[in-house]
């Protein structure tokens, strides 16, 4: 069936919110960040906690959860001498409501 032209303008998002959220993409294009972020949709964990489920050191963990605070996707919060951390940004499980119908 041939796509109908009409001459309506469509609603496009600024270039440079474009940007930023391609910025944000990519830093989620990776399968440990992905797996916690699926972990953090459940519930709080503690670098370690993830760093167990992903199978790597903490201090890669740590690395993986700096770039998605960076990108404010996740939070952290102190609890005594534990950082637990948290999603900060409700459309991420839209995200991987996507993932998991097309890749689950």
């Amino acid at each position: 069936m041939p796509t109908v032209k009409t001459n309506k303008k469509p609603k496009l998002i600024e270039l440079e919110s474009l940007g930023r959220a391609a910025e944000c993409l990519k830093t989620l294009a990776h399968p440990h960040r992905l797996r916690m972020v699926q972990m953090l949709l459940q519930g709080r964990y503690t670098v370690g906690e993830l760093a167990e489920a992903c199978e790597i050191p903490s201090h890669m963990a740590s690395e993986h959860l700096r770039l998605m605070q960076h990108c404010s996707l996740l939070s952290s919060q102190r609890d005594g001498r534990r950082n637990y951390y948290e999603v900060a940004e409700p459309h991420l499980e839209s995200i991987m409501d996507c993932i998991q119908n097309r890749f689950g």
